[in-house]
């Protein structure tokens, strides 16, 4: 059981929190509990609201209308810069086909 994730569901709406050291995520499929959870903690804590999430923990996010995609392929790349082999040939993966 994750202790930093919060769930909150009204009828058929939800409220989503997800506490990660010193930083919150929150989201909502009703603007109006989004809205109302934003105030309370906005006169509870000292707080910005940053927009739409698109990048946390390592991985990027798009979100449209066609759903929501994570990637890491910024992480990747920063990882391969970092052990200087961004500019490292790519070699194919031999992998063996079974059904």
């Amino acid at each position: 059981m994750d202790t930093t994730l919060l769930l909150k569901k009204l009828g058929d709406d939800i409220l989503i929190i997800y506490i990660y050291v010193d930083d919150i995520i929150f989201g909502s499929t009703n603007k109006k509990l989004y809205d109302e959870f934003s105030k309370i903690m906005s006169t509870e804590f000292e707080m910005s609201l940053m927009g739409d999430l698109s990048y946390f923990l390592g991985f990027s996010i798009k979100q449209n209308e066609e759903g929501n995609f994570l990637s890491q392929s910024k992480y990747i790349k920063d990882i391969l810069k970092k052990y200087e082999m961004d500019n490292a040939k790519p070699v194919n993966t031999l992998m063996s086909f079974s059904f």
